[in-house]
């Protein structure tokens, strides 16, 4: 009997040992998939942002945008913060919310951006670029975001007019080698060899130096060097009015279309004007869209 019983008592403690090694086993494989299915939701994001119902959807494609970060107020580096701003990051972030793409913003020296972008270094140029049809060859261009003109901007104490710097020979000009910007400057300055910069922030830097007179930029640009150097500088009149600029994209690029839908919307639910308003651009017309 005394047998039976430390039998009976073996069986259930061993039974009770086995029940908790099962249920030990249970817990790490309920644990394990609790952590799988953590990290699987931490991925998501990853995969996608937001979208607009009605664009196109990227699928949270990374796209590489190429800046100066010298060409205000469409980019350039805020002292203050050392951190990049301008139309260009505010206007790409917002493109990019409505199509679900991530940009990623390249900075990139003004001379040879063309033949990058028609090798597709880039998938995007901002930049303030004019969309003339001379350079259709090598790239593709967005509709146009705005509309600028080509104005001299001098010294604030300059008292010569813009006539009488197609006259005197003595009076330099200069602007950033290889832009419509200096095309412009020399059409209309024909009897004046151009002096070229690197970018127009060398060029500004210059005019306040004293090395150059005047510089051909454009008006949004002059208006942002204007006031990052107040009371220092000002514009003397248009060498040139009407071009529109837009973004740009290697030749053939799928990118186009996608932009494109978003600027509309942009344009249609008043966000392009505001932040035009808020860098000082002027919108397009309804006709420059189509």
């Amino acid at each position: 009997m005394l047998n039976s019983m430390s039998e009976t008592v073996l069986t259930n403690r061993k039974r009770r040992e086995e029940m908790k090694k099962l249920a030990f086993v249970l817990s790490v494989v309920v644990l394990a998939s609790l952590v799988l299915t953590a990290c699987g939701s931490k991925a998501t994001p990853s995969q996608g942002g937001s979208h607009t119902a009605g664009l196109p959807d990227l699928g949270g494609k990374t796209i590489t945008v190429a800046v100066e970060n010298a060409y205000p107020p469409f980019n350039n580096i805020d002292e203050a913060t050392n951190k990049a701003v301008g139309w260009d990051y505010d206007t790409v972030a917002e493109i990019c919310k409505r199509i679900n793409c991530v940009p990623e913003f390249k900075q990139s020296a003004w001379d040879g951006i063309f033949p990058a972008m028609q090798a597709g270094e880039y998938d995007m140029l901002a930049d303030g670029v004019t969309s003339r049809a001379g350079r259709n060859w090598a790239v593709d261009f967005s509709i146009p975001y705005t509309f600028v003109s080509q104005q001299l901007l001098v010294r604030a104490d300059e008292a010569n007019t813009l006539d009488d710097f197609v006259a005197n020979a003595d009076l330099k000009v200069g602007s950033q080698i290889g832009t419509t910007n200096y095309i412009a400057a020399t059409e209309y300055f024909p009897d004046k060899q151009i002096l070229t910069y690197s970018d127009f922030g060398a060029a500004v830097l210059a005019l306040m130096a004293g090395d150059i007179d005047g510089v051909v930029l454009d008006d949004t640009v002059a208006a942002g060097f204007m006031q990052q150097n107040a009371g220092e500088l000002k514009v003397i009149g248009a060498v040139l009015t009407g071009d529109s600029l837009a973004f740009v994209f290697p030749p053939g690029s799928d990118l186009v279309g996608p932009v494109n839908a978003a600027l509309r919307s942009m344009h249609d639910d008043g966000t392009l004007t505001q932040l035009n308003e808020k860098w000082g651009l002027a919108d397009p017309a309804e006709t420059e869209l189509e």
